[in-house]
């Protein structure tokens, strides 16, 4: 329920309205804890996956102190494009932009082994990536049909199935943990465990901030648990700068294929992703629709945020959907709001100090942490999908669909004979499984005997609609 001493009911659904200073502060610093967690782990993940991440003992981890930095400035860099905005370039609404999960799995194959030099090609397919993204928002609302539920509920679904190994390798030590004594003992998991319980407890039996902030306090309270154990090292804290600015092209720039096709291919995901926001934020804070250029500009922003970030060495940007729910239950629709939420996220990204505390925390606090954002991310993909009518046709569409891009994740050396870029982009799951799903959805005809479905199915066809 919105608080009405903010404003009255009209100003609170008006995103130029600015509350009072002194409330205003407070509930832009709220959105940044709701999504705080969420835009500093895809650096963490993707540093992991490279080999000079947490327990790497690389002689680079510093670097992946660099880039959770460059995650809080150019989150808050793109969330102005969207409250801000210029020229056509912005929504103008209460939009939080934050580092996107979606392109993890695509990033993850790019760079899995191979050091800090792999980093310049996932910047090179960011910069053309981001300006392929914002070119989508003069077309956005024409290619819309193509991606019914059906298609984005699967596309999400299989972002967070390609995700939750990772939570499960972070939880049991790490990856270079893996065949030593101490992956997966039970310290390890106890921490991990201690997040996922403090999580579940404050997500379900607390209401405001504590709810909305179950997991970023759920990983304090790992972080304690681990700092007990003798788990945590402040080594680096004493290292890092007070002070630093982004340094343009700091891990160079590659242009590959396989890195330009991915990116590009991802931000029809991620932009009919921000459709959704900015649906949803108009609807739950002002109740109403969002209007054209409002979806174009938001769409715009997107785009040159996640390019803008790939100059410095920031991964891509997205709206951050927590945040919409924020939105929702505040009632307070201002984007001036936001903007201070994001002028504190640039604060924070110029402060090298901030991203060395952050690489103190284990990698089985995080664990716990991502066991439960990833799994929300199948969650949503799931709940997507209930829009779906699951008649005859749509079922072996989502069954084709799923069985190959999960199989050829799962099993990459089935295409060991393929050529270096077309393997990195069929064994990501996600491109092919959208792919054919987008194809057949477009192709296939309206309706499908239920017969035929039986055929294939053992009779277990489902509801038939």
């Amino acid at each position: 329920m919105a608080d009405t001493s903010l404003g009255t009911a009209a100003q609170l659904k008006d995103p130029n309205y600015t509350p009072p200073l002194g409330q205003a502060i407070p509930l832009g610093i709220q959105h940044v804890l709701a999504m705080f967690v969420s835009n500093v782990t895809p650096a963490i993940i993707v540093c992991g996956a490279a080999g000079f991440g947490f327990g790497s003992n690389s002689p680079d981890f510093p670097q992946m102190v660099y880039m959770i930095q460059m995650s809080m400035f150019f989150a808050g860099i793109a969330t102005l494009f969207q409250t801000i905005g210029f020229g056509p370039v912005g929504a103008r609404l209460p939009i939080v932009q934050g580092t996107s999960f979606a392109f993890i799995p695509i990033m993850i194959p790019l760079v899995a082994g191979k050091g800090v030099d792999a980093i310049a090609v996932l910047m090179g397919g960011i910069f053309v990536g981001g300006l392929f993204h914002a070119l989508l928002g003069t077309v956005i609302g024409k290619i819309r049909f193509a991606l019914p539920p059906l298609v984005t509920g699967l596309v999400v679904m299989m972002i967070g199935l390609a995700l939750v190994k990772v939570g499960i390798q972070y939880a049991a030590g790490g990856v270079p943990a893996i065949g030593t004594p101490e992956y997966g003992s039970g310290a390890n998991w106890l921490v991990a465990g201690t997040v996922i319980v403090v999580t579940l407890g404050l997500k379900f039996f607390t209401r405001g901030m504590m709810s909305i902030s179950a997991v970023l306090i759920g990983l304090i309270a790992g972080y304690v648990v681990a700092y007990a154990m003798g788990m945590v090292s402040f080594g680096n804290v004493g290292r890092a700068a007070t002070f630093s600015l982004p340094n343009p092209f700091h891990f160079g720039m590659e242009f590959t294929a396989a890195s330009i096709i991915g990116f590009c291919a991802m931000a029809f995901v991620s932009a009919v992703e921000t459709v959704g926001d900015v649906s949803g934020i108009t609807k739950g804070g002002a109740g109403r629709e969002a209007t054209d250029k409002e979806i174009a500009g938001a769409t715009y922003a997107d785009g040159l945020g996640t390019a803008v970030s790939g100059l410095f060495g920031a991964l891509p940007n997205t709206s951050f959907s927590q945040n919409v729910g924020l939105i929702a239950i505040t009632g307070v629709m201002s984007r001036h709001v936001v903007t201070l939420g994001a002028v504190f996220l640039i604060i924070c990204g110029l402060v090298p100090k901030v991203g060395a505390i952050i690489s103190t925390v284990p990698i089985e606090v995080l664990g716990g942490g991502v066991i439960v954002m990833f799994g929300m991310v199948v969650a949503s993909g799931i709940s997507m999908l209930s829009d779906v009518e699951w008649n005859s046709r749509n079922m072996v569409i989502f069954a084709i669909a799923l069985s190959l891009g999960l199989g050829l994740q799962l099993e990459p050396d089935a295409l060991q004979y393929l050529p270096g870029t077309i393997k990195i982009l069929a064994t990501s799951g996600i491109l092919p499984a959208a792919l054919i799903a987008i194809v057949l959805n477009l192709i296939l005809p309206a309706h499908l005997s239920v017969e035929a479905t039986d055929e294939v199915s053992g009779g277990m066809s489902g509801s038939k609609k």
